[in-house]
């Protein structure tokens, strides 16, 4: 491991990960993953050589596109091939799971329901964890402790009243958290898809950051976190739940499931790359500069990249259309004009036959440009998705300081 950083105490050791506090960056904490695979609770368990640089550089990408996209996370940056910075939470001792199609464990606690069954919208499941929960000093049930990690419905979580970080886990909270699980796992649904993937359901955890109160994406996502098939063929299926059916765990089945590992590992490198889209502002005359410039640094909070050109339409018709042409050589449908027309004598004329949509604002011509591209194009869309959730949860938390006002 790299010696440029101190390590501190060990805050919390897992199955598969160790916590470490960071002495000279109060606030912020180095996770460290385990060549160590386990499935049934750590009931089945067993060393993978190689595994922790796979899941390292997995967790790393997710949430990198994560935070690109907007969505808040613990994760600062990638620190060894085997561990990463976060930022310092308590945990909440919940799993929330997000499913696009039945199979698994659904199966099993909802008969009659057939594998494959697709949830429109994605079906959202909440478990205690039970286990990790002794850490924090929880009240749980033999029959908790039992049953692993049990199933917990909205108004169990909601009456558990549990207190994390000073945060009390209300209504408020359990709404911000379970529709930000749903956007995340639409986000990464989404970005898989760009690769001919499907991602089939995920498990992920917040944390209630330390310095901050904030309620964080926290914890690790990897191979050990979701269902992911390729082409959308269980067959061909690439996460730990071919580790979980195995029979007889020889040296080469653990051989295939860490190739099935690092597959993922590479694959997660391509689903975060920049937007091939771009929009084109064209205005009439460089007095117009000032507001195409706002045009701009609208369409970039989206992620979209921006260029402007000046050409007058009536003046200059071929040039006009020379440079249409030229973008339409760059990929036509990745491309969306905005023209600035009108602004200095108020007078705007559209041909009949011609879709055009009417904007006033800088900021609204962007979103819908952006909108546009975001349908083919799962970066912006991403951010679109994630500016979305940020807004509504600032409502959401005004609407909860005005109650309690």
């Amino acid at each position: 491991m790299p010696r440029d950083i101190k390590l501190g105490r060990v805050l919390i050791e897992g199955k598969t990960k160790i916590v470490y506090e960071l002495t000279e960056t109060p606030g912020q904490v180095l996770l460290q993953s385990k060549d160590r695979i386990t499935a049934g609770d750590g009931a089945k368990a067993h060393n993978l050589e190689g595994k922790a640089a796979i899941s390292t550089a997995t967790t790393s990408a997710i949430f990198e596109l994560l935070n690109n996209a907007g969505i808040k996370t613990h994760f600062v940056k990638r620190h060894s091939d085997t561990s990463f910075i976060a930022r310092r939470c308590e945990m909440i001792p919940i799993e929330w799971v997000t499913r696009r199609i039945a199979t698994g464990s659904f199966l099993k606690r909802n008969p009659g329901v057939r594998e494959g069954y697709r949830f429109c919208p994605p079906k959202l499941e909440t478990f205690f964890k039970a286990t990790y929960s002794l850490f924090r000093r929880y009240e749980i049930s033999e029959q908790d402790d039992a049953n692993h990690d049990p199933q917990w419905s909205r108004e169990q979580l909601i009456e558990a009243k549990l207190n994390v970080g000073g945060v009390t886990i209300g209504t408020d909270e359990y709404e911000i958290l379970a529709k930000s699980t749903v956007t995340i796992f639409e986000i990464l649904e989404k970005s898989w898809a760009s690769v001919d993937c499907t991602l089939v359901d995920m498990k992920i955890e917040f944390g209630v950051q330390t310095d901050t109160g904030e309620l964080v994406l926290a914890d690790v996502i990897d191979s050990d976190s979701w269902r992911l098939w390729p082409a959308g063929d269980r067959r061909l299926m690439k996460d730990k739940q071919v580790y979980r059916e195995l029979k007889d765990v020889t040296p080469e089945a653990l051989e295939t499931v860490k190739r099935n590992f690092a597959w993922v590992a590479e694959r997660v490198a391509l689903l975060s790359p920049k937007p091939h889209a771009r929009v084109v502002v064209i205005m009439g005359s460089p007095t117009d500069t000032g507001h195409c410039e706002k045009i701009c640094a609208a369409c970039r909070q989206y992620g979209v990249p921006c260029e402007m050109r000046v050409c007058s339409a009536h003046k200059a018709t071929d040039e006009a259309l020379n440079i249409l042409a030229e973008y339409e050589g760059k990929g036509g449908n990745s491309n969306r004009v905005v023209a600035v027309a009108g602004r200095s004598n108020g007078w705007v004329q559209f041909c009949l036959g011609l879709a055009v949509v009417l904007f006033l604002s800088a900021e609204a011509a962007a979103l819908n440009a952006a909108q546009i591209l975001g349908l083919s194009d799962h970066v912006i869309w991403s951010k679109l998705r994630a500016s979305q959730l940020n807004t509504w949860i600032g409502l959401k938390m005004a609407d909860k300081k005005v109650r309690k006002d």
